[in-house]
């Protein structure tokens, strides 16, 4: 969960994931964008989210999602997810 997503409440327990995102497209794109390293992948990301039209093509996409132990992930993720499992709004 990004600092700029709102929690939402759940009654399921919750778990740290690995994920891995494949994406491959074509693009239609200004060349200033592509060697803008900053903001590249905002760019990529948000040209593939809208969808196939005449300035992206899709060509192959693939998401793998393993649930992991907590202990390997970092200590902010582990205090994030401490104060999640302790918050009002969970129960």
């Amino acid at each position: 969960m990004s600092s700029s997503a709102q929690p939402q409440p759940s009654n399921q327990e919750l778990g740290v994931y690995e994920c891995e995102v494949t994406l491959k497209f074509r693009l239609i794109e200004e060349k200033g964008t592509m060697a803008d390293r900053d903001h590249l992948l905002e760019t990529l990301v948000d040209a593939f989210a809208y969808g196939d039209d005449e300035y992206l093509e899709a060509l192959k996409s693939k998401v793998s999602i393993q649930e992991i132990n907590e202990v390997n992930a970092s200590p902010a993720m582990r205090r994030q997810l401490i104060r999640l499992r302790n918050a009002s709004w969970l129960h």
